[in-house]
């Protein structure tokens, strides 16, 4: 097999973890994917991202260099992919 990445923006702040963001690492992970992790560890650094990006909501996959989208999206896509 190929070797799979993937890039992963996700949310862990001091006071919280975002549990979609941890959901979304773990599936990938389970996937197969080596994952190139980037934490956004302030509520600035998430605003930021998600303005820079144009999206509403973190974690935010990308394989291939396209974006998949948040945690329930990277469930559809690995779902059609081992269909």
């Amino acid at each position: 097999m190929a070797d799979r990445s993937a890039t992963l923006y996700r949310m862990v702040l001091p006071d919280h973890e975002c549990p979609f963001g941890h959901r979304a690492k773990e599936m990938l992970e389970d996937a197969g994917y080596d994952v190139d992790e980037h934490i956004l560890s302030s509520r600035e650094e998430v605003d930021a991202y998600k303005e820079q990006e144009g999206v509403d909501t973190t974690p935010q996959v990308f394989i291939d260099g396209e974006r998949i989208g948040g945690a329930s999206d990277l469930e559809d896509y690995l779902a059609e992919q081992s269909a």
